[in-house]
């Protein structure tokens, strides 16, 4: 089946030079490929520039939810589609992307994810079907300004599910989760704390038990046996992390405004001091003359 609109395909990325080329072979069926590139040193540019897309560099950093506005804003296409590099496109999705904007029935629609974790596709704990909002008619939704887990906010029509799943290949190795993991962390550390949200080591323990049991125990992680556990418990870490971090600005802030204070009673102790001696030359200068 061929495409009757326009479809772009918009991708941010940064050193994604062994994820970029098969991703962008998933969407050859597409009419425009949007990339928008923060500082790579490993050839991904290059990589999606032989395949024909339009890339942007950019030299900040604003965010995921901005930083793929910022692709979107690019997207001429009726359609946008939008991708991580780590992500592929089967071709029965395509397929059925094709005959979903040839023939829409809404104006945005939700594609299930399968994730795979270190070579096993994760099929419970949380992480499937996982729908997710990636098709949609341009103009009809953003992204939100989130820092990290940003999110389509559909703002006008109506929202479908497709059937087939994007193919997600999440945490390669070891080495991947670990990168991630100080990555979101720190993003999501910084997210709750701008939202006035403070931290605690009460806390960084609390949440991540409830991580690791939300994922082993209530979405039966137990069910993707030693996988799933490994999942909750990378879960449970990577939420410690946040919410120790967040802790970290906690304290930093309080440390702030404790010798804000300490610096508020010394100014006005000076002064006092200050007030006093003045008076006292005040008083003494009649017999000085």
């Amino acid at each position: 089946m061929k495409l009757s609109v326009k479809l772009s395909v918009i991708v941010i990325t940064k050193n994604e030079a062994r994820n970029i080329g098969a991703c962008m072979d998933s969407v050859g069926f597409a009419n425009q490929w949007i990339i928008v590139d923060s500082g790579s040193t490993d050839g991904t540019v290059a990589i999606a520039r032989d395949f024909g897309a339009d890339v942007l560099e950019t030299s900040d950093w604003p965010g995921f939810g901005p930083q793929k506005n910022r692709a979107l804003a690019a997207a001429e296409g009726e359609w946008v589609l939008s991708l991580d590099a780590d992500e592929r496109i089967t071709p029965a999705l395509r397929d059925e992307i094709l005959r979903i904007i040839n023939a829409p029935q809404h104006d945005a629609y939700a594609l299930p994810r399968l994730s795979s974790f270190c070579g096993q596709f994760i099929r419970h704990s949380g992480w499937y079907p996982d729908h997710v909002v990636r098709l949609w008619r341009r103009g009809c939704a953003t992204f939100s300004d989130n820092l990290v887990h940003e999110r389509v906010l559909v703002e006008r029509g109506t929202t479908g599910r497709l059937t087939n799943p994007i193919i997600h290949y999440s945490y390669r190795d070891d080495g991947d989760f670990l990168r991630k993991l100080e990555q979101y962390s720190e993003l999501g550390a910084r997210q709750a704390y701008a939202a006035g949200k403070r931290g605690s080591l009460r806390k960084a323990f609390a949440h991540s038990l409830s991580a690791f049991l939300r994922s082993f125990v209530f979405k039966r992680g137990f069910l993707d046996g030693r996988a799933g556990l490994i999942v909750a418990l990378c879960a449970a870490e990577t939420t410690y992390h946040k919410y120790f971090k967040l802790m970290l600005l906690t304290e930093a802030e309080r440390g702030h405004d404790g010798d804000a204070q300490v610096f508020e009673r010394n100014e006005h102790t000076a002064r006092t001091e200050r007030t006093e001696r003045t008076k006292r030359t005040e008083r003494r200068s009649p017999e000085t003359e």
